[in-house]
């Protein structure tokens, strides 16, 4: 036995455990899940639902203070008299606890009667309906009829915890991780509970209110239906929406998310376990920062001089422009987002590698940090930007060399991928000076309105790909819903467009008409090669494979 370790024996399964782990988190390495409401693995303990009753016994020890063995050889054990609370139980060596004995069954049916006294019956009415531990557990220790008659306590319904949460008094079980979370991750001391028994009521102090970047975060962990999402409210069963493990694009920490989808449209983001990263929190801002995904207004078709266009005219088109521009001697320039995956970034590398221009950036985004989650780089891959050679160190120091490009006339042509210039030193005047300006984006802009072909591309959850946090975590991104129309991944479009680029029936830059194109097959016809290409070329990606990046990240070289 490691040092640092003690054996113990849960349900008849010998589990080596770290002392001080608690007996719910010891049971969960054995595989055994040991019920619970108040107990939430990254809040102080409270042991008030008394859920995880279990049975514990202790070698008995002899005058020797060595365990006393029966007539097998085993240790003696003695169980203690009353039950213990899992929750605030730590492991020991010899330790024995016993889950599912008739007396530990007896005593959860006991607590999951009195929970059940005054909740309201309403399960098909309620939002949290289909994630709701009380539901869940009511099935394995709920009674089959109830024994109370009286009249049930009636409680405040409906009533707003600032603009975000929504409280229903009656249904709240008295766990108190909302108060313990608020107090003690979210920092704001704003809740607790007035009355006593069963008139006890969840409150906010006098004059105060949830009012924090991460207050959301108590409705993922409440239990029951007391606390629910004015954003998510009623929107959708949850049984129906499809779950898609992402990456949150909205600073550069890259929490760890679910998207939860159904018939094509998102209807909300919540936060995934990762330790490494956000644990299993996320702040409001980026839990919030998906609706533009579902914004009517998206582009959905290829514009060619603000008309209609098919890829292969547009991307055809896009490739003559370039390379005619290149034989008379113009310069071409770049600005790929740092919102954009790596993989389209590397792309978009190797287009202007192809074109034999440097002149490439991105341009920075910062904002307020805060101690938990929320990181000042609101790009979420600025690191993988720098990877691909596409931004400059630091970010943003070329965009006033394209600006001065631009003005001088050296600079003919822009390719801006999932960027609005505008707000970053070249403007509309600027803009109107190019030969060719094309935008790859997902929304109309300054910059669309600006471009002589705008092409459609996806968000975060319509694609696959990687981002790589401020920390050097590369992360994978999962295709949640299909892009709107025509539009499609970056990945391809760049790919496709390389290709076309690089064909000798394209390389003379003369005008031919757009049913003479023939489409050239692309290098890269799927996300793994692009990643293969990416990591045969980056000493930091060396023998990593997209497979290998998995569902929690890795860490990649200096």
């Amino acid at each position: 036995m490691s040092e640092s370790t003690v054996n113990l024996t849960i349900d008849g399964r010998a589990v080596r455990a770290v002392p001080g782990t608690n007996l719910i988190e010891a049971a969960r390495l054995a595989g055994i899940e040991i019920p619970h409401f108040c107990y939430h693995p990254q809040l102080p303990i409270a042991g008030n639902c008394r859920m995880c009753l279990v049975e514990v016994g202790l070698p008995k020890l002899g005058a020797d203070r060595k365990p006393e063995l029966d007539s097998q050889g085993q240790p003696l054990i003695n169980f203690a008299p009353k039950l213990t609370i899992a929750c605030n139980a730590t492991v020991s060596a010899g330790m024995v606890v016993l889950t599912r004995t008739p007396k530990v069954i007896k005593a959860r049916r006991g607590v999951m009667e009195f929970l059940l006294i005054n909740h309201p019956l309403d399960c098909p009415i309620c939002d949290q309906a289909g994630e709701c531990r009380l539901q869940e557990l009511a099935v394995d220790y709920g009674q089959g009829c109830s024994r109370f008659v009286e009249e049930k306590e009636h409680k405040p319904k409906r009533t707003p915890l600032g603009p975000k949460i929504m409280l229903d008094d009656e249904r709240c079980i008295l766990c108190s991780r909302c108060i313990r979370f608020m107090r003690e991750v979210a920092g704001q001391d704003c809740l607790g509970f007035t009355h006593r028994g069963s008139r006890s009521t969840l409150i906010c102090y006098p004059g105060q209110e949830p009012a924090t970047n991460y207050d959301l975060n108590i409705v993922d962990i409440c239990p029951v239906g007391a606390l629910t999402s004015t954003d998510f409210r009623f929107r959708q069963r949850v049984w129906f929406l499809k779950e898609t493990p992402s990456i949150c694009p909205h600073c550069a920490t890259g929490c760890n998310t679910v998207v939860w989808s159904r018939e094509g449209v998102v209807y909300r983001q919540t936060p995934r376990d990762n330790p490494a990263v956000n644990q299993c929190w996320m702040c409001d801002l980026g839990r919030l920062n998906y609706k533009f995904i579902n914004d009517p207004n998206r582009l959905t078709t290829p514009l060619i001089g603000g008309q209609p266009a098919n890829w292969l005219a547009a991307i055809a088109h896009v490739a003559q422009r370039l390379n005619a521009i290149r034989a008379t001697g113009g310069q071409i320039a770049g600005v790929g987002a740092a919102r954009a995956t790596t993989e389209e970034l590397f792309l978009f590398g190797k287009l202007f590698q192809g074109l034999e221009s440097k002149l490439l950036d991105s341009v920075p985004r910062s904002g307020a940090s805060d101690k938990l989650l929320l990181n000042s780089d609101r790009n979420p891959n600025m690191r993988g930007a720098q990877l691909a050679g596409v931004a400059a160190n630091p970010p943003g120091h070329r965009l006033a060399a394209i600006a001065d490009g631009i003005a001088s006339g050296a600079i003919k042509a822009l390719l801006v991928l999932g960027e609005d210039v505008t707000s970053a030193g070249i403007g509309p005047d600027l803009l109107a000076k190019l030969e060719l300006l094309v935008t790859i984006d997902i929304l109309p802009s300054a910059m669309t309105q600006a471009a002589h072909v705008v092409l459609p591309g996806a968000s975060f959850a319509e694609k696959g790909g990687t981002f790589i946090n401020a920390k050097g975590r590369m992360q994978q991104l999962n295709p949640a819903v299909a892009s709107p129309g025509q539009a499609r991944p970056e990945w391809q479009i760049l790919s496709e467009l390389l290709a076309a680029v690089s064909s000798r029936a394209l390389r003379d830059g003369q005008p031919r008409a757009a049913n003479a194109w023939k489409k050239p097959a692309p290098d890269f016809p799927n996300l793994g090669k692009v990643f293969a290409a990416m990591a045969a070329e980056a000493p930091a990606l060396a023998d990593l494979t997209l497979e290998s990046v998995g569902a929690q990240g890795v860490q990649i070289k200096e």
